[in-house]
């Protein structure tokens, strides 16, 4: 699609004020993905160089630009740490409806900025419990939970002028166990429900993480694995009407009944792995 009404790209590392129509570009599938008549500047963040993924002591922080293909890459690796935490995120970059050229370019901030319910990497870094690291045109920092960061449909809490700079991944979040769910109307399609579950043998606590069939992510925490009927109560309690989404992928009732099934199914997995 051509943005017909942008007249001037600039680097994103630039301080100028930040103007009605502006929009920050990474990959650019989604923004380029369809008509945008409101915007006039692109502020690029390609020419910032921040690393795709770096390891460190703690965890693993994923930057905005890292495209899903590098993620992809950094999951497969066949040496490296978490390897549960990994598949996790093999899983979910999987989940992309679109092809390997689409992987190549889109990335992992512009999936979370979208904030489209089925965005895969919400599910990602909600699940492995991120930490969403926000600047400002000054460099400010503030850091932001990734189950607060979308709020509803194509909504998250970014201010005018902020920008996603990375989402760090606790290393006790990638080492626990882990399973994932996911129902599309037709392979290789758009998600409808997409469940994952996530135990740690230490402590013995459990988190279960739906999304694509909500709004916005839908995260239950269980001081241990749960019984069908705790997890079913739980669910039932957590999907009130207003976060089910109705439209030409399903209906609300249809996908609060994936949520229920798939959730059943990773507590099964959970449950038989502890």
């Amino acid at each position: 699609m051509d943005l017909t009404a942008v007249r001037e790209v600039v680097d994103g590392r630039s301080r100028l004020p930040w103007l009605p129509g502006d929009a920050w570009l990474a990959g650019g599938t989604a923004l380029f993905g369809e008509p945008r008549p409101a915007l006039r500047r692109l502020r690029d963040l390609g020419v910032c160089g921040w690393r795709p993924v770096t390891v460190t002591g703690t965890g693993v922080e994923v930057a905005a630009t890292c495209t899903i293909a590098e993620l992809l890459s950094f999951a497969e690796a066949p040496d490296g740490p978490w390897p549960a935490g990994r598949a996790l995120m093999a899983h979910c970059c999987r989940a992309f409806s679109s092809s390997f050229k689409v992987w190549n370019t889109a990335t992992v901030g512009g999936n979370l900025c979208t904030a489209l319910p089925a965005g895969p990497m919400i599910a990602l870094t909600v699940s492995l419990r991120g930490t969403c690291r926000i600047l400002d045109l000054d460099g400010r920092e503030r850091t932001v939970s990734a189950g607060e960061f979308v709020t509803g449909p194509e909504a998250t809490v970014l201010l005018p002028g902020e920008v996603l700079r990375s989402v760090v991944l606790p290393a006790a979040a990638l080492a626990e166990r882990s399973t994932v769910r996911r129902v599309a109307t037709r392979p290789w399609g758009r998600s409808a429900a997409l469940v994952t579950g996530t135990h740690d043998p230490l402590s013995g606590r459990s988190h279960v993480a739906v999304t694509a069939a909500t709004v916005r992510p839908v995260v239950l925490s269980f001081p241990g694995v749960p019984s069908a009927g705790e997890l079913e109560s739980s669910l039932s309690r957590a999907l009130a009407p207003d976060l089910l989404p109705a439209d030409v992928h399903g209906r609300a009732e249809w996908r609060r009944h994936l949520a229920g099934h798939l959730a059943e199914e990773v507590r099964c997995e959970l449950a038989e792995a502890r």
